[in-house]
């Protein structure tokens, strides 16, 4: 039966001489920014700035946690000023209480960050709630740090 090597693994693994992990990705200590983000009713197209990643992140995941649904129609995107969607495609959130990952597969496979980079949210197709009502979202990453 053959035997492969994920993208990670292939060189410190798979090779017959010896070849250090990158530490980000291999290994690597989680950590995390944490957004609690109030529903004031943020319009269509407005952003909420999460956090920051480091140059030299690696993303992993994120996990989003609210005290109510964002509404029937409002969407959220989680992604960056210059690609909105590239860690979650806009989309309705209607999970209460209950953590709800997401991730997009070429964000996670991307190679570590070259600059800090701001994390925001997008909202779009409708406004979220005005009340007392929150979400959580919480962005994990690996760096060298």
């Amino acid at each position: 039966m053959a035997e492969t090597y994920s993208r990670e693994t292939a060189g410190p693994l798979g090779s017959t001489a010896f070849e250090k992990g990158d530490a980000r990705l291999l290994r690597s200590t989680m950590k995390r920014i944490r957004a609690t983000v109030d529903y004031d009713g943020q319009g269509i197209g407005d952003t909420v700035v999460l956090g920051k990643l480091p140059a030299g992140a690696a993303f992993s995941h994120g996990i989003i946690t609210a005290s109510a649904t964002a509404g029937a129609t409002a969407t959220i995107a989680i992604g960056t000023a210059a690609s909105p969607a590239s860690f979650r495609t806009a989309a309705t959130f209607a999970a209460v209480d209950t953590p709800t990952m997401f991730g997009k597969s070429a964000a996670a496979a991307a190679d570590p960050l070259t600059e800090e980079t701001t994390v925001i949210a997008t909202v779009a197709a409708a406004a979220l709630p005005d009340s007392a009502a929150f979400m959580v979202v919480d962005i994990f990453y690996s760096d060298l740090s």
